[in-house]
């Protein structure tokens, strides 16, 4: 099933629309506008987003809320070891009245799937979820089935605990857009959490739609127009093949990995209202795109080695584009408000 798009909504319509989903989320997931914002970034990229952080910090809260917000159709499936690929893209069922084999949907048929604790289920099973990530479609019995758009996958994995867990190959994390931590809340934002759970005295956090599934796909529509000049491409390319030559790594990421820059750049910049990318879009956003696509050689295991501290010296050692000069307004530089580097 497509959705129909009447009219492509302009850059500025679209950053208003955006802003208003993120200022509902936030009802809900306090004080992670940047975090949130990525994760949005990504939605708007057509993108998958792994949400890799400690228990209790707002991951699934997060995706419920965008589902909300976004009127999406939502489901959540809890990843476990037994879990099988077919229950999540469904199975074939034989139907005594028709006499008949009848194909039943699993939870992948959907808008916003929320794959719960992903890294606790099998390869096996994992595969078929890469399989709907990459190609938007399952197979069953031989049988192609296309999955509903838009459609898109926030994956949860806790990254401490490691009993009884079947750790995401490479191939699978890099079809993931973006990694993201949300990083636990200030006092005031936890105190916040608190207050505002007393004032609605009841558990579940109910939220406005924003938007729907055709509006969804109108806003990514309006991101394929935003403008990436060559040096801003160029720059991405230069960031990725950095990583592949860093001391400390064994496999930096992959052409993948510089075009998800561009594609999350741009929707970053539509985010704060621009029709043009800029290097601090590239920049704050490399570390969500970049640092799951990059591994560190394991006989540093011990040290402080990780993806993101490649990206860091990465970020400082490639020089930055200079400044634009726009066709249209003025210069395409500058610092981006909200940004962190």
């Amino acid at each position: 099933m497509t959705n129909q798009i009447e009219r492509v909504p302009t850059v500025e319509e679209a950053s208003r629309v955006a802003g208003q989903v993120l200022d509902e989320v936030e009802r809900a997931v306090v004080g992670k506008r940047q975090a949130l914002s990525l994760v949005l970034a990504a939605l708007l990229a057509k993108g998958h987003v792994l949400l890799e952080d400690f228990p209790g910090l707002g991951k699934t809260l997060a995706a419920r809320s965008f589902a909300q917000a976004l009127g999406l159709d939502f489901r959540r499936a809890q990843f476990t070891p037994d879990l099988l690929p077919a229950d999540l893209t469904g199975s074939f069922l034989y139907d005594q009245r028709r006499g008949e084999f009848q194909f039943r949907r699993g939870p992948l048929f959907t808008g916003l799937l929320l794959a719960d604790e992903i890294n606790r289920t099998p390869p096996k099973t994992q595969s078929a979820l890469l399989e709907a990530m990459q190609e938007r479609q399952v197979t069953v019995e031989g049988e192609t089935f296309r999955l509903p758009e838009p459609f898109h996958v926030l994956a949860t994995a806790n990254p401490i605990e490691y009993e009884g867990t079947y750790p995401l190959p490479e191939a699978q994390l890099d079809r993931f857009l973006l990694r993201v931590g949300f990083g636990y809340p200030t006092a005031s934002e936890e105190y916040d959490v608190i207050a505002r759970r007393l004032d609605r005295r009841r558990e579940e956090v109910v939220l406005d739609r924003v938007t729907d599934a055709v509006g969804l796909a109108g806003l990514q529509a309006a991101v394929e127009t935003v403008r990436v000049d060559p040096s801003v491409g160029e720059y991405c390319v230069a960031l990725a093949a950095a990583t592949r030559e860093h001391a400390e790594v064994l496999t930096g990421s992959s052409p993948r990995g510089s075009l998800a820059l561009v594609l999350t750049a741009r929707a970053f910049a539509v985010l704060r209202g621009r029709d043009y990318v800029v290097p601090e879009d590239v920049k704050s956003v490399a570390r969500s795109v970049l640092a799951h696509r990059i591994t560190v050689r394991p006989e540093l295991w011990m040290t402080e080695a990780s993806g993101r501290r490649v990206v860091d010296e990465v970020l400082a050692a490639v020089p930055t584009p200079p400044t634009l000069e726009g066709a249209v307004g003025g210069p395409l530089g500058g610092p981006v408000e909200g940004a962190s580097y």
